[in-house]
């Protein structure tokens, strides 16, 4: 009888409860939300029109921050990192206006101008500048670059002197070479940079599994840090359509090398709902702490379909130069609520758990075999939709147990889009409502009057929330069918965490010494586990999540390096101890 009368109350209290989302958030979530454009082109498609983009650069220009990525038709501004304005552009001029426009950009600051370029193997493409990018202000700079190149980065080294690096390729290296700044014209030859190591580094060798022998790697994506007197040359390798690609970085003494590899990737995010970190750029917060974006992958109606993660990074005290993905689809804190002071392993992840894992799941209706578990699977390769894209349409969630509700996170799918490249003027509605029962709901986020498209939505609740069920209901769609590759709840289950790790195994094969089976014991109120590993047992900056499995073949490693790893379990409520670290020889 106590019980109900506790649980009556509650459910009195929620229902006098209306909430909003929170107008100054303090946390984001992975894949960033910002209005994706289409595939430009009919062809491009295999299997239907979808978003997409990719090869994303940042750059904190007074203060604000430019996000330029491929074939977008403008650009986006933020002072948050948060809410993303799209201003639309086209940088072609006439005579190069029947190639890609923007494809993998690059952007750099030379003085108190901004330079945006794009990839070609021509040298009629135009480098803009503007000093003023948030009013649209542009004018070329060159009219015709003469020395083009895919995937271009540009470099501003402190005492002046410009420098641009390039290469897509899975035969050709990395390459850079000085700019004169004032004629863009090269001063001396172009030299070569990077190649890739394969049969030494495990995770540049190609395939989804890191397990193809008959194709070559492909290394793109060039960027360029610099760092207590120390140059950080990046690159995307080892093609952009697996789960593990990543951003691997060689380190060197002067901007034109010689580069030392670091023998893990800077970026890598191989397991989780979003998967990839990739072909990506370096950039400063305006407390100076560090953050990279980079590409994730998607791949289901085209290889090159595509998103966006930008995930907190960092040098140690050893110059080692790292990017922290663990619990990299989950809310983290923004630059602002990170405060001025360097984060320690650039760790601002929330604590706030995944509520709804492969919990149960009603909807309104579906479409053939696009079914509703697919919401609440972790995997944005698939998804739920609805019979139509009709207002009405819903998908409700149950936690399983009333749970203190943090975040949410909508990410749609594209099923029967009928858009074809940069749509403006296009939209999302939907109205979230939360329940004790399942049967008495109250809103807790109305977007009906929204205008603004919003492919990957999180909210942060203005306070947390008492709720077993979510349900959202569509309101409007921008185009094709109301379809959910991941309706995510975020915060804490209320009951235990996860009873750590009791055995975990690392066999390392003899033949092969970049690749290594590991398998523990499985822990029975856990639905994941993150793999920490690296060179040294203080450097452990890599991480796996997986699910619903007790083992991992393992093939990223350095061949020639030691390796130690260690292992946590997770569930709703939080995170167990971590194991033991073990060293692999």
């Amino acid at each position: 009888m106590q019980i109900k009368k506790k649980i009556a109350l509650l459910a009195f209290l929620f229902s006098c409860m209306y909430v909003q989302a929170q107008t100054n958030q303090r946390t984001y979530c992975n894949p960033v939300n910002i209005d994706y454009g289409y595939t430009p082109i009919p062809n491009f498609s295999e299997w239907g029109k979808h978003r997409a983009t990719a090869d994303p650069v940042i750059v904190n220009y007074q203060g604000d921050y430019y996000l330029f990525s491929t074939n977008q038709w403008g650009y986006w501004w933020s002072h948050d990192m948060l809410n993303w304005h799209y201003i639309a552009k086209r940088f072609l001029r006439p005579w190069n206006a029947g190639y890609d426009e923007l494809c993998a950009p690059a952007v750099g600051i030379v003085g108190d101008t901004m330079i945006v370029f794009g990839s070609t193997y021509t040298n009629n493409f135009t480098i803009w500048m503007s000093t003023n990018p948030k009013a649209n202000e542009w004018k070329p700079l060159v009219d015709s670059f003469e020395i083009g190149g895919w995937d271009p980065a540009f470099f501003t080294d402190d005492d002046g002197r410009l420098y641009m690096y390039n290469g897509s390729s899975n035969v050709f290296p990395l390459y850079g070479v000085e700019l004169n700044r004032h004629s863009f014209k090269p001063i001396g030859g172009r030299r070569e940079m990077y190649f890739l190591k394969p049969w030494r580094f495990g995770w540049q060798r190609f395939g989804e599994h890191m397990d193809n022998t008959f194709l070559d790697p492909f290394m793109e994506g060039a960027w360029m840090t610099k760092n207590n007197g120390k140059y950080y040359l990046q690159y995307g390798a080892p093609g952009t359509e697996f789960s593990g690609y990543a951003d691997g970085v060689a380190v060197g003494t002067k901007p034109l090398g010689d580069f030392v590899d670091q023998s893990d990737p800077l970026s890598m995010k191989l397991g989780g709902f979003a998967r990839g970190a990739g072909h990506g750029a370096t950039f400063q917060d305006n407390s100076r702490n560090w953050w990279h974006v980079s590409t994730i992958m998607l791949s289901v109606k085209n290889n090159f379909e595509r998103r966006i993660g930008i995930w907190p990074a960092g040098f140690d005290k050893d110059d080692v130069m790292f990017c922290n993905t663990a619990f990299g689809d989950y809310p983290h804190l923004l630059p602002e609520a990170m405060g001025t002071k360097p984060h320690e392993y650039a760790d601002g992840f929330t604590g706030w758990m995944l509520l709804n894992y492969k919990k149960p799941v009603v909807v309104s209706s579906t479409l053939g075999s696009y079914n509703a578990n697919n919401a609440v699977d972790e995997n944005l390769k698939t998804y739920w939709s609805a019979a139509t894209g009709n207002k009405g349409e819903w998908i409700q969630t149950d936690l399983g147990q009333i749970s203190t509700i943090q975040a949410f996170q909508i990410n749609y799918a594209d099923q029967d889009v009928a858009f074809l490249g940069k749509s403006t003027g296009v939209f999302h509605q939907y109205i979230m409502y939360a329940s004790l029962d399942g049967k008495k709901w109250t809103v807790l986020t109305d977007k009906s009057k929204n205008q603004t498209d919003i492919p990957h939505e999180y909210v942060e609740l203005t306070q947390p929330v008492q709720a077993r069920y979510l349900r959202l209901e569509n309101i409007k769609m921008p185009t094709g069918k109301f379809a959910i590759s991941g309706l995510r709840v975020f915060g804490n289950g209320n009951g235990a965490k996860p009873d750590a790790v009791k055995t975990f195994l690392v066999l390392r094969t003899e033949k092969d010494k970049r690749s290594a089976w590991i398998r523990w014991s499985p822990v029975d109120n856990a639905y994941a586990y993150n793999i920490y590993y690296g060179v040294a047992p203080d450097k452990l900056y890599n991480c796996i999540m997986v699910h619903d499995m007790n083992e991992y073949w393992f093939k990223a490693m350095d061949s020639q390096k030691a390796y130690y790893f260690t292992i946590e379990a997770i569930n709703e409520n939080g995170v167990s101890a971590r194991s033991k670290i073990s060293k692999a020889d």
